[in-house]
């Protein structure tokens, strides 16, 4: 698969410079994809090429701490992070796209339509955690399967054990889950989940008031409290479940995947 990298610095609010490197492929209508906690965008690669096949360009911003991407490290929180992604729309002049975001990546993808709204026209939440419950439960947010998701790169853990972790935490029964042993970053890891502990729910819940979401649910997620979003927003939200995924999706029901997002983004542009 072909795509160009590129990067943009800008000045963060303290004055330090954030370098945040990003892939760029294909023509036409823009999807933006996040991805998950302490990962990179190029877990999404073969999303991305069935994107393009379908006549979009795909952009996707690689989190502080992960690859070319750098920055202050501490004490951030998801307007930092969705400062971040606006960095690379504003250079790149896109106006409002579509924007993906896969498990924690939909917490800045909320976080950047309720900060930026010029830039979001719609909002995919893809085995995404919506932060909050169902009204009567007593379970806490973000709280399911927490260690085995902490553990899963995890490098002073075995082998054996971080495998059992991520078969626990993100595939589906039968799939592999060895293809997520590598491509972890600590640091991301701790600044990612920092933001998500420290920004107040209901600053990026809804991701602002107006622009349209899809519930993008795995089928065997182990992770996700299902059906929370569309009680609290309503009409806003379209619910659709990928058979035979767990909650990493992607890596294991790619075309599935795509074919929702790209039949989401064609209503939003119409």
């Amino acid at each position: 698969m072909t795509y160009s990298t590129r990067s943009v610095t800008y000045q963060s609010k303290n004055n330090q410079p954030i370098t945040i490197e990003y892939s760029d492929q294909g023509t036409g209508r823009i999807i933006v994809m996040l991805p998950s906690l302490a990962r990179s965008g190029r877990d999404y690669d073969a999303v991305a090429e069935l994107l393009v096949k379908d006549g979009f360009r795909v952009i996707r911003p690689e989190p502080r701490g992960i690859l070319g991407s750098s920055g202050p490290m501490k004490d951030l929180d998801l307007h930092d992070f969705a400062a971040d992604v606006a960095a690379v729309l504003d250079q790149e002049k896109t106006g409002p796209i579509v924007v993906v975001g896969h498990a924690w990546g939909s917490q800045p993808a909320r976080m950047l339509a309720a900060d930026r709204p010029d830039l979001v026209c719609g909002v995919v939440m893809a085995a995404a955690s919506a932060g909050k419950l169902p009204p009567g439960s007593t379970e806490k947010p973000y709280s399911r399967l927490r260690a085995e998701i902490d553990g899963a790169g995890n490098p002073e853990l075995t082998k054996e054990v971080r495998l059992e972790n991520l078969r626990k935490a993100f595939f589906a029964p039968g799939s592999d889950p060895s293809v997520w042993l590598d491509g972890w970053y600590q640091e991301a890891h701790h600044a990612q989940s920092h933001a998500r502990m420290f920004t107040n729910i209901d600053e990026y819940f809804s991701a602002g008031e107006v622009v349209p979401i899809l519930d993008l649910q795995a089928e065997f997620d182990a992770v996700v409290v299902p059906n929370v979003m569309k009680p609290y927003l309503g009409d806003r939200v379209t619910v659709q479940v990928i058979k035979n995924a767990g909650h990493s999706m992607a890596p294991e029901q790619p075309l599935a995947m795509s074919k929702a997002i790209v039949t989401f983004a064609n209503k939003i542009y119409g």
